[in-house]
Formats: C-alpha cells, structure tokens, sequence
C-alpha cells in the first residue's frame, strides 16, 4: 500500500482547535481548510472521541463566512477504516431500539459535513472502508492516491450497511455498481474506482497532497456565491426533472448576475488577469 503523508497540508500556516481529539482542523490557504482524521495507530476509525471533535469542527465551518472548501484525509496510510467495530460488537445483549437510537447519532454526526454550503472534497490517501467509505461519498468530490483501496463490506461482517451507503452509492456509481459492491462486499482499487465513477481522479502519491490542495485552491478562488449556488443545485443527485432546473436556474442565475463579482470576473476577463471575489 502506497503511503500519503498529510504534512503538506499544513506547511504554509495552520488554525487548529485545541480540543479535538483524534482529529485536526488546519488552514493551509485563505478559504481552505483541511480536516483530518488523525487516528492512525487504529487506520483512523471512528472512535467516539474523533466522533465528538468532527461535530465540532464541523460545526465551527459551517458559522466562517470565509471559508469556500473543504478538504477532508486521513492521518498516516489510511483514509478511513470505517466505524470502531469494538463498541459495534460491544453490546450484545442491547435492544434495537437502544443500537438504532445510537446508530442514528453516529450517521448524523458524520453526514454532517453534508450541511456546509461550500464544496467538499475527500482525499482518499489510502483505504476507505465501510463508513470510512460512506464518509468520502458525503463529500461532493473524491480524489484517490494510486494505491488506495475502497469498499463496503458490511455484509462480510454480518452486518447490514450504514450511514447512508445504501442511498449515497447508487447516486454515485449508480444501482448496478452499487448493488455489486454493497452484495459481494468486495473491495476494489483505485484504477476500478475510477472506472467505477467512485473518484474522479487517481493521483500518483508524490504529488497528491500538492495536486488536492492546487484544486482546493482552485475552487476557493472561484466566486463564492455562484459556487455555493451551484453546489445547492446540484444537491442529491441534481434537479428532479428538466423543467425545475430551469426554473432553478432562471434564478439562481439572475442572483449572480446581480454581484459585484460578476463585474469582476468581467473585467478580469477583459484584462487577461486572475479575478478577485469577495463573495459580494
């Protein structure tokens, strides 16, 4: 397994939250910040701490008016290994009702990251398993390290899938492929995941954290309002028929053209240079 280290993530300045535990927030650039799950001695599963810490730290993006992406990894070799199979095992004896109230929390506190308005980008520096999967499938793009391994294999464990997979899969790679990974629970590579549509690009190690965070960059550096815009628009899979994009866009896009960013990127057009946006 190729090994991605995130120290590049953080070489230019970081703003960390002293209380998250088994997690970092870092702002290596103006509008980025990058979340990463530093659990590494357990391949960064789920534990009730990160848990706690990603809610928070969620929670703090989603109130910075001046953030414009999300770039979430891992810590070490793994992405993420999913949820903390312990206390999954550790209650035999409990009640349905007590294991759904529990299973509810821990989807919520995860999915969470599905609320921020700006786009989100999982870094799957090596294995997305399970939840850990799940994880990267509630960001709106994914970019794999050659090498990284990705799957479902909650049945293998004799269990039935969670925090969303059974919705967030077929949306992604559509009903066929999801239905054989979620079935079989076979774990495939990046180069399959990408002709899958499961990533969008595979990104040799050497250069992935400089190549994510170039395109983190990228899109903070596009106008914030037409970028949360189209983000919302593209929400759940998209418009559910012709007619309501149009509808959609007939405003959506009028919005932007009623900003002071608009003149902007115009007249940055005109004299060939990079736009500044304010979000105004």
């Amino acid at each position: 397994m190729n090994r991605v280290t995130v120290a590049g993530f953080c070489a230019q300045y970081v703003v960390r939250m002293p209380e998250l535990t088994h997690l970092r927030l870092d702002r290596p650039s103006d509008g980025v910040a990058v979340l990463t799950l530093d659990n590494p001695d357990q391949r960064n599963a789920m534990s009730d701490e990160m848990t706690d810490s990603w809610v928070a730290a969620v929670d703090e993006l989603a109130a910075d008016r001046s953030l414009r992406v999300v770039v979430v990894t891992g810590e070490g070799s793994a992405f993420c290994s999913g949820g903390n199979t312990s206390w999954i095992a550790s209650e035999p004896d409990a009640s349905v009702d007590h294991l759904r109230t529990r299973m509810m929390a821990f989807y919520r506190a995860w999915l969470s990251i599905r609320k921020l308005e700006v786009p989100t980008i999982a870094a799957i520096n090596g294995p997305a398993i399970g939840a850990g999967l799940c994880l990267a499938l509630a960001c709106d793009l994914r970019y794999a390290a050659a090498g990284a391994r990705m799957g479902v294999p909650f049945v293998k464990l004799g269990m039935h899938a969670g925090m969303a997979g059974t919705w967030l899969l077929p949306q992604v790679v559509g009903e066929a492929h999801a239905r054989d990974l979620l079935l079989t629970g076979r774990v495939v590579d990046a180069d399959e995941a990408l002709r899958l549509g499961l990533v969008s690009r595979v990104i040799d190690p050497a250069s992935f954290t400089d190549e994510v965070l170039a395109t983190a960059e990228g899109i903070a550096a596009t106008a914030p309002i037409a970028s949360r815009l189209t983000k919302l628009a593209l929400a759940d899979g998209g418009h559910a028929d012709f007619e309501t994009c149009l509808q959609w866009e007939a405003m959506a896009q009028p919005i932007t053209l009623a900003t002071a960013d608009l003149q902007e990127g115009i007249r940055a057009a005109r004299e060939k240079r990079r736009p500044a946006f304010t979000g105004s």
